[in-house]
């Protein structure tokens, strides 16, 4: 209704800024949420970009990410949506690096038509990782026997409680390189003449956004106030777009509520915790 009466308005009444809205994309990006974790999905993100992508009035959107990296199935279903957005509104979207944005961050970065970072900002980290732990020699020392039936000879692949197998190792390593490959065309799809011929720059090394922009895979160096109102005028005005809220502050689901026992919850939340813990820490943050 207001977008309506503004438009009615004679033109020197009306408003004589722009307002871009602006999404934030912050944390590891993982399935689900859980009642100890506020985790980055489709799931966590969808409700939040159609919001801001709905204004019709703006020409652009401002996406802050803040991001190590996790999921690349929920990396690129957040990429796909912003760009199928993006077109399907007609609408600009630049992209700001606050700490990081690595790995799955980076890849939803590149749904930005222009990429803005800091100077100190972590980029890149074009590549794919998994990684466990082996128990085997715990069980032996305290006389634990690992006891497990399965109906398929690789059902059991990758058992923390077995001896590593070659050709389980071999069939990981063939998986990532297909993820990684999958990585590796989508930024070279988005990014193209811009990026540099250097040969590290897929080898999932990362830098600062002052080397970024050296290698093609940042646009520019600055901060989102500033950059906007240098495109769209010195009265530009952001507006952020929150999520929904419920009881206590926290943020309702897109899709889905999980109900769970209390036990297996912080079980589960202490194991996330630390798995995000370990994502961060990689790029000492």
């Amino acid at each position: 209704m207001a977008r309506l009466i503004r438009k009615l308005l004679p033109r020197r009444w009306r408003p004589d800024y722009v307002e871009i809205p602006v999404v934030r994309l912050h944390g590891a990006i993982m399935s689900g949420g859980g009642q100890f974790r506020q985790s980055l999905s489709l799931d966590s993100a969808a409700a939040v970009l159609e919001k801001a992508f709905e204004d019709k009035d703006s020409p652009a959107v401002a996406i802050s990410v803040n991001s190590p990296g996790g999921s690349p199935v929920q990396s690129r279903l957040i990429y796909r949506r912003i760009r199928d957005l993006a077109a399907e509104k007609n609408k600009k979207v630049y992209v700001f690096v606050e700490d990081v944005a690595a790995s799955g961050g980076y890849m939803i970065a590149i749904a930005g038509d222009e990429i803005i970072a800091d100077p100190s900002s972590i980029v890149g980290s074009i590549g794919v990782v998994s990684a466990s732990f082996g128990f085997t020699e715990l069980m032996k020392k305290i006389g634990v026997e690992r006891r497990v039936y399965t109906a398929g000879k690789n059902k059991a692949t990758l058992d923390p409680f077995k001896p590593e197998n070659k050709a389980d190792i071999d069939h990981v390593k063939a998986l990532q390189l297909e993820i990684h490959e999958t990585f590796i065309n989508l930024v070279k799809d988005r990014r193209g003449d811009k990026l540099s011929d250097s040969p590290d720059l897929f080898t999932g090394q990362f830098w600062t956004g002052v080397r970024g922009v050296e290698l093609g895979l940042v646009d520019g160096l600055g901060d989102m106030r500033s950059y906007l109102q240098s495109q769209y005028g010195p009265k530009t005005k952001l507006k952020l777009i929150s999520q929904p809220r419920g009881l206590f502050g926290r943020r309702i689901p897109s899709t889905s509520v999980q109900i769970a026992g209390i036990g297996t919850g912080l079980a589960n939340g202490l194991v996330d915790a630390a798995e995000e813990r370990a994502l961060w820490s990689r790029f000492d943050l």
